[in-house]
């Protein structure tokens, strides 16, 4: 695979870090589930590791919490710590383990600590900006691919070892 380079106002992901980084993010990240206005947030924190898409994780404060069904399970980060799981449920909808979070996250992500991630591909649509969002390939990322990040992104088909 070789790097896309970028071109003005974008960012590749292949200059992001391993160990990934955590900022502050001030763009409007919105979520639409079963035609509904989910989540709404002009203060999130997105998670930056190489060769992947970042990963937005919103307060929830800006997100309609009643959605969010917890559920049974987890899984361990090496970076961030244990995730648990939601699925989402509005109406007669439900995405099974869609969102996630890391109620104690180690000392380098602590500030993502009360937010929440969504997988794109179980959204009805995610936008940051109001640009809809393409979600990363390989049902396990949760990265947002938009026109200001370029790849190739982990999680591609017919990617070497991925």
């Amino acid at each position: 695979m070789k790097k896309v380079e970028p071109g003005p106002g974008q960012e590749s992901v292949w200059d992001y870090p391993r160990p990934p980084r955590v900022e502050k993010c001030d763009k409007e990240i919105r979520i639409i589930f079963n035609d509904a206005e989910i989540a709404h947030s002009l203060n999130t924190q997105r998670v930056l590791e190489t060769s992947h898409p970042p990963v937005y994780y919103i307060p929830r404060q800006d997100i309609r919490m009643e959605c969010l069904k917890p559920i049974s399970g987890t899984t361990y980060c090496e970076w961030k710590g244990k995730a648990k799981y939601f699925d989402v449920v509005l109406n007669d909808q439900r995405a099974a383990k869609a969102a996630w979070c890391y109620p104690d996250p180690t000392d380098r992500f602590k500030s993502i600590a009360g937010h929440i991630a969504f997988y794109a591909h179980k959204m009805g649509s995610c936008y940051v900006d109001n640009e809809e969002v393409d979600a990363q390939q390989g049902g396990f990322y949760g990265g947002w691919v938009t026109s200001d990040v370029v790849g190739p992104f982990k999680g591609r088909p017919g990617s070497a070892g991925w």
